[in-house]
């Protein structure tokens, strides 16, 4: 994604208020429109989606259609889906919808308070039963939450520095050096790992971008280091993007190299026993 830096969240971004989220919940159903599951790896959403609660306001969230089709396909009514890096709360708002249980995480105090607002009035309507929590941690450390005890990890991470979400030093949005950053996003990784159920899975959407005439695959990078850390990868899917800002800025102005349109969604799944594991010499083949 080849978008301008820019800070995502502001003080107005976590005012919410309760008449907004009233008059939107009327305005619109709180299920999705004519919702069709995606059947292939090539998926397209040029309206995101503003059912419930949904809004785009927080800069770099995820279309709540993506996080609908991850959820239906990969876990069960009930199961607990847990998002490390949360945002602007589409996550666990669906699981509201869905049926599903949730913990929510993330670093940024705004964005916690962000997803307690969106979740608010979805939960007085579905009345199921389920339930979803929120904390302000980091994602390198989720020794709250025991060994094997979630059913799905979602995970929307960002793309290096591309947009800063704080100024909080511990932020991986601020880290300018891709070495640097997936060095840490590594401890990511393997909590994820630690986490999960055997046999569950681990969706991820990363894209990539360029840097001095240089196109950077983040997510061919994002891609090994899963793998290395024994998950098996499940299905690779690509999702066309719309309205990027980097889009409408650069499009009137001659340049050297393409617009990047797509993001990749990775589903990678947690192994069953040591038997399941991919051989290293197998990893080893695409990446010496």
């Amino acid at each position: 994604m080849d978008c301008e830096n820019k800070r995502a969240t502001s003080k107005d971004d976590t005012d919410v208020s309760s008449k907004y989220l009233i008059e939107k919940i009327l305005l619109n159903n709180i299920q999705p429109k004519n919702f069709i599951e995606e059947k292939t790896t090539m998926w397209s959403f040029p309206d995101r989606g503003d059912w419930a609660t949904h809004k785009p306001h927080y800069r770099g969230n995820w279309s709540p259609h993506v996080v609908r089709n991850i959820i239906l396909k990969y876990s069960e009514p009930g199961d607990l889906v847990l998002d490390p890096m949360v945002g602007g709360g589409t996550t666990p708002v669906e699981c509201v919808l869905t049926g599903r249980n949730s913990i929510s995480v993330d670093l940024n105090p705004n964005a916690i308070q962000i997803t307690n607002n969106c979740l608010k009035l979805p939960r007085l309507h579905m009345k199921n039963g389920t339930h979803h929590e929120t904390y302000v941690k980091d994602a390198r450390n989720l020794n709250f939450l025991r060994d094997n005890s979630i059913d799905l990890v979602v995970l929307h991470p960002p793309y290096c520095n591309i947009i800063k979400y704080s100024d909080i030093r511990e932020d991986l949005s601020t880290i300018d050096d891709f070495f640097t950053f997936f060095n840490e996003f590594r401890k990511v990784i393997c909590e994820c790992k630690r986490v999960l159920k055997p046999g569950k899975f681990c969706a991820v959407l990363m894209g990539d971008t360029h840097r001095n005439g240089h196109y950077i695959p983040l997510s061919t990078k994002l891609l090994f280091d899963f793998l290395r850390n024994d998950f098996i990868l499940k299905e690779e899917i690509i999702k066309k993007e719309w309205n990027c800002k980097s889009e409408k800025k650069y499009s009137k102005h001659k340049m050297d190299y393409l617009l990047t349109a797509h993001e990749h969604l990775y589903v990678f799944r947690t192994p069953l026993n040591e038997k399941d594991i991919l051989p290293l010499s197998c990893i080893d083949l695409f990446i010496q």
